[in-house]
């Protein structure tokens, strides 16, 4: 029995993984398609997966079909990747290439652009649907040889004030003791329904941060234990607190990436799609919020990414436009097409890297 319900827990799993990573590429490519519609752009194919079609339809002169692998989906413009127009039964008005590059340069930033749209609703679907994630200033854990297992402090006290200022939610812990400069604090805890104060004197210890550096910090060694509460926000207020996540979790991608490329964040913490993949089925097993936040997370990832200024990125095509607006004449085919492989051999070294790491960790 236990084999047979393992068995439909990997399938949930793999399911969560495709409906994810499939759905958020499939939108991606969606924004595109319908930048292409608006400046009248003729579209010669929209896939839903890639590889071999499995199915298809042809409405007008764009043919749609489901594709074998179900992994993101692509659109083919006309013009964008084959001069024979003509022969496809579109016209030289209907091809990309025909756009101005301002409309260009639209048609390329659709896609991320939509990752991001992607993202804000799934904040606002969910805060508006489950009230605002809080987490609580209730201790987990506490550290040996602290100021906090010195005082007495115990797993689920709930600090309700640390000298005087009330304590809502778990980051002014952290916030109010680091900027205590080592003096002695009154920290108010509630515990079994009594109030009761702890006199505690921070000390300087090494701590790991978000990115999985080590810092030096004043701490009284206290963790958190994870508890969240929630507070119920209006469709509107949800709105905004939604926009307000996805910016933070821009913030937060676009520092992660500064922080690799100065090397101050190790490069094996770089993870592929087997990580993602493994992050999804995890998410999948712990309910149905946990993996739309990750997806959220992903979503920025991706449209983020896409912005590079690599060639084969939609980034690429963006910095070909904005050169072109500036000096009046397309970037040339030559330099284009040298530049297009510079980027794919980058792309592809940083997939073959992250999918060794991958690799390592799953044996570690």
């Amino acid at each position: 029995m236990q084999t047979i319900l393992n068995i439909f827990s990997y399938w949930d799993s793999a399911l969560a993984v495709v409906l994810v990573l499939g759905g958020l590429i499939f939108f991606h490519e969606l924004g595109h398609f319908i930048a292409f519609r608006a400046f009248k752009v003729g579209v010669i194919t929209f896939s839903i997966g890639m590889g071999p079609k499995i199915w298809k339809v042809k409405r007008g002169k764009t043919e749609y079909c489901l594709s074998l692998l179900p992994f993101g989906g692509y659109v083919a413009g006309v013009g964008e990747y084959d001069d024979e127009v003509e022969s496809l039964g579109f016209t030289q008005e209907d091809a990309v290439t025909s756009r101005a590059p301002w409309q260009r340069l639209i048609i390329a930033a659709a896609g991320p652009l939509m990752n991001l749209l992607i993202a804000w609703l799934i904040y606002w679907g969910l805060t508006a649907a489950t009230g605002l994630a809080v987490s609580q200033p209730q201790v987990g854990g506490i550290l040996p040889q602290s100021a906090a297992e010195a005082a007495g402090l115990k797993p689920g006290d709930m600090i309700t004030a640390i000298d005087g200022v009330k304590i809502e939610r778990w980051g002014q812990v952290p916030d109010i003791v680091g900027e205590s400069g080592g003096r002695t604090m009154q920290v108010e805890v509630e515990r079994e329904g009594r109030k009761q104060i702890f006199a505690m004197t921070p000390t300087r210890r090494e701590r790991t941060n978000l990115f999985g550096e080590t810092e030096i910090a004043w701490l009284i060694g206290v963790q958190a234990s994870g508890a969240v509460r929630y507070e119920e926000k209006g469709f509107f207020e949800s709105a905004v607190l939604g926009l307000q996540k996805t910016w933070d979790m821009i913030d937060l991608t676009l520092t992660s990436v500064k922080k690799m490329i100065t090397g101050s964040v190790a490069a094996e913490s770089v993870g592929g799609p087997i990580m993602i993949a493994q992050m999804l089925g995890e998410q999948a097993k712990v309910g149905i919020v946990p993996l739309l936040l990750l997806a959220a997370l992903i979503s920025v990832n991706l449209g983020l990414l896409n912005l590079f200024p690599i060639p084969v990125l939609d980034g690429g095509a963006i910095v070909f436009c904005l050169i072109e607006m500036v000096i009046r004449r397309p970037v040339p085919e030559k330099a284009q097409e040298w530049l297009m492989k510079i980027g794919a051999g980058l792309l592809i070294a940083l997939m073959l890297f992250a999918t060794f790491n991958d690799v390592m960790r799953w044996f570690k």
